[in-house]
């Protein structure tokens, strides 16, 4: 089964489509496919075929949200807590991972006929050498399309991945690249596995479990959570419009909720600079007070330092990251 797929909505989809684009949508959605092992009992099928149904269930969601013009969509594919189920089903998973990544480099053609960028987030160390390999195949081959992003989480877990940010800006500090007063929620961010993308808007989670078991915790701080019954494979084009209307309806107050926020952000980093500034002047003054002019002119000269260290740090992870991916794709050509 293709990761794209083709074809139009039908009409009473259409309509119903170009009322919902008539109101703030969502550019960016994430999904916690959750059901899939439920359908497979409920259907009398093996658990297998029940991942089977939900990968084919993502595919069709991702024509939805193209039709609907939703711009990047996050999925939680596998849980560093799904290491933990049985080995019979976890090698099942690893397979159907192999089969699909290996299908989606073979539709390198499509993916850049509609300029799909996948990005695969999580630690892929925990995964088999092999599979590594396609994934990292499949991102460095779509790095370059920019025109819709499927971000899967693989290995993934968020208190793993903030985790994970904290040792990133550890080692920064460590390296002389930033300073530990440099470490704030907006450095956090750029050093989370997702900082090439921006919030979600729309957090879905099929199932009727209304938990977010650990996926995006950092992200979603300000997002729409919707909770739906219906077990993934069985998710429909009009179960995603039900969960973009709640979206819609409560847009203005997690609009709000991002401004207030960023204008926090913004003020406790002016706060911490001009910190810093102070123990500065204080120090380079003999403890004699300096005047408004002499501090304005040191917190912005301050302000421009610290940038321009933060973004060569961030520089410097992208390069990291990059080579991760570049060195397994150079392993399996050599392989």
């Amino acid at each position: 089964m293709s990761w794209i797929r083709e074809g139009e909505l039908n009409l009473l989809e259409k309509i119903s489509a170009n009322i919902l684009k008539a109101g703030p949508m969502p550019k960016h959605v994430a999904f916690i496919m959750d059901g899939n092992r439920r359908f497979a009992r409920k259907k009398n099928m093996e658990r297998q075929e029940g991942h089977m149904q939900g990968f084919n269930k993502l595919a069709e969601t991702l024509r939805w949200c193209k039709h609907l013009n939703i711009q990047e969509v996050t999925v939680y594919a596998f849980s560093i807590e799904n290491f933990k189920r049985t080995k019979e089903e976890v090698d099942g998973l690893m397979e159907l991972a192999r089969q699909k990544f290996e299908r989606l480099l073979e539709e390198q053609e499509n993916l850049e006929k509609h300029g799909v960028c996948i990005r695969v987030l999580g630690d892929l160390n925990m995964l088999p050498l092999d599979l590594q390999q396609l994934i990292a195949k499949a991102v460095v081959s779509t790095k370059s399309h920019n025109k819709c992003f499927l971000n899967v989480c693989f290995a993934y877990t968020s208190r793993y991945e903030i985790t994970n940010a904290v040792r990133e800006m550890a080692w920064g500090v460590e390296q002389g690249l930033i300073k530990a007063s440099d470490v704030s929620e907006v450095l956090l961010s750029e050093c989370l596995y997702s900082n090439n993308s921006p919030n979600p808007d729309l957090l879905i989670r099929t199932s009727g479990e209304v938990r977010l078991s650990d996926f995006l915790l950092w992200q979603t701080s300000h997002s729409c959570l919707v909770f739906q019954s219906v077990l993934w494979p069985e998710y429909s084009f009009w179960n995603l419009c039900e969960a973009i209307l709640q979206y819609q309806l409560n847009h203005k107050s997690i609009q709000k909720a991002r401004d207030l926020h960023r204008e926090y952000q913004a003020q406790q980093q002016l706060e911490a600079d001009c910190t810093c500034v102070a123990e500065l002047l204080q120090h380079h003054g003999n403890g004699k007070p300096a005047n408004a002019q002499r501090r304005q002119e040191a917190l912005l000269q301050y302000t421009a330092c610290r940038e321009e260290r933060v973004q060569d740090f961030i520089e410097t992870l992208k390069h990291k990251r990059d080579s991760f991916f570049n060195d397994l794709c150079s392993q399996a050509t050599s392989a």
